[in-house]
């Protein structure tokens, strides 16, 4: 028999075609991709072909673009059902807090997953497992949903819970499934592609690893361990197809596919029905140019961000400060060279937060970014707990990355002077994910939040052009 095994992961809300990203021989390149009418309408053309599919979503989805926030996720849900899921896993998807995502879990046809996460009286938040027979295949299924909820993201999300690596867990469910007589096991993690290699280095008995988290494009399976890992980008632009040749309920011979989601896919029209219909009531706002930029704007790289840029000189000027962070987010569709409109901007920052204040010494600040450079590029990857390297206006750091925890930072240059280390220095931020609540001294809310803080520095400058240095500069 042939088992297709469909997977998609960190959608961010993107229901729609938008720009994104890509490379060809001259550099990068923005073009339409993703939508959740093309990706059912792809899935619907598989399913017709063979009956014996399963199709799964590695999470990051309930969150990401302002018509998936304003509902708290719920705006989602008749979409997600009519994609006939077969499980999700979750990270972004605590960001309403863990008792909406529950009251959302009863409304989705299919399970949201999560071996490690556990509330207080020590239970199972999610269900850890679930199994799927095919053709009389069975196959079980194991779900990690990011281990960092409760580390490193706003206490919200995880209020009352604690979340693991999901090492231990994972193997003596792969035991469990095995003597409940699953013939082949998926993994559906939501760590990211480091710590899931690093796990399927140490556990044995899993078949396909779906990865999610990092935004890696996997065009090929790599193999880890007897296990092959993908993981498909974000934003929906692709989805992965896995061809399975079984016999004797055993893998004998695979095939997979990155298959960009695009014009050329079919369109289910009801999904793109129920798509219209979300995003009427933000067409104003989609649509309506308040500014424009120069240089195509996005946050796809790991050290420095052109998109964030944007943020965080709106936030300068808003709190008329020159030092500014905010966090290293993966998410956020790129923005072409062009208008912006006011919906770009809440792409940036779709949960919309206060613009913020507070007083760190140079010491802190030090303290700050070694941490911060640290959870990126641990050598550990089970301690690797963030996105991208935080970004940040008007300093000038030079770092070596492959230096121990706590002396990668060689300078940091202010006004093209050293930082004192002893000196006062006011900052602007965002999200606690910007300044961690365990630094500095009178931090100060202020009433202009992020969208508003870009829609006035757009006003002032409309016309917007990206620096060519970033803030970080590896030597």
């Amino acid at each position: 028999m042939k088992l297709n095994v469909l997977f998609i992961n960190d959608v961010h809300g993107y229901i729609a075609p938008h720009p994104e990203l890509f490379y060809n021989e001259t550099g990068e390149v923005v073009e339409t991709a993703g939508g959740y009418a093309h990706i059912a309408g792809f899935a619907e053309q598989i399913r017709k072909r063979n009956p014996n599919t399963l199709f799964f979503d590695g999470g990051d989805t309930l969150h990401g673009t302002k018509p998936v926030v304003d509902s708290e996720g719920k705006a989602l849900v008749p979409i997600l059902n009519a994609l006939k899921l077969d499980a999700l896993v979750g990270h972004w998807d605590f960001a309403y807090g863990p008792d909406r995502l529950k009251e959302l879990n009863t409304q989705l046809e299919f399970p949201v997953l999560g071996c490690n996460i556990y509330s207080e009286d020590g239970s199972n938040f999610l269900q850890p497992t679930a199994m799927y027979e095919k053709a009389g295949l069975k196959i079980g299924v194991i779900g990690i949903s990011a281990m960092i909820v409760d580390k490193v993201m706003p206490e919200k999300m995880s209020k009352g819970l604690k979340f693991t690596s999901g090492l231990d867990e994972v193997s003596e469910y792969v035991k469990n499934l095995k003597a409940r007589g699953s013939d082949i096991i998926i993994l559906l993690s939501h760590n990211g592609f480091p710590q899931d290699v690093e796990l399927l280095k140490k556990v044995e008995g899993i078949d396909i690893c779906l990865s999610a988290h990092t935004h890696n494009r996997i065009y090929k399976p790599i193999e880890i361990n007897g296990t092959r890992i993908v993981q498909c980008g974000c934003h929906g632009a692709f989805i992965g197809n896995f061809i399975l040749e079984i016999e004797d309920k055993k893998i004998k011979a695979y095939d997979y596919e990155l298959v960009k989601v695009d014009a050329s896919l079919p369109k289910n029209t009801k999904v793109d029905t129920m798509v219209q219909n979300l995003l009427k009531p933000y067409q104003e706002i989609r649509e309506l140019a308040i500014g424009s930029t120069t240089e195509t704007l996005h946050r796809y790289n790991t050290i420095n961000s052109t998109l964030d840029e944007l943020l965080l000189r709106s936030i300068a000027n808003s709190t008329a400060t020159e030092i500014v962070f905010s966090n290293g987010w993966r998410y956020g569709a790129p923005i072409p060279k062009g208008n912006i409109t006011e919906n770009d901007l809440y792409n940036i920052a779709p949960m919309n937060p206060p613009v913020s204040t507070v007083e760190l010494t140079g010491a802190e600040i030090k303290e700050m970014l070694e941490e911060n450079l640290e959870r990126t590029f641990c050598c550990d990857p089970i301690g690797q707990m963030g996105g991208y390297v935080k970004r940040c206006l008007g300093l000038q750091v030079n770092f070596r990355i492959e230096n121990p925890k706590g002396h990668r930072i060689q300078e940091i240059y202010f006004k093209s002077d050293h930082i004192n280390f002893d000196k006062i220095y006011k900052v602007g931020f965002v999200t606690t994910q910007g300044v961690a609540r365990k630094y500095g001294k009178n931090r100060k809310r202020h009433e202009q939040t992020a969208v508003a803080a870009m829609k006035e520095y757009l006003k002032k400058n409309p016309v917007f052009t990206p620096s060519k240095v970033g803030s970080f500069r590896l030597v």
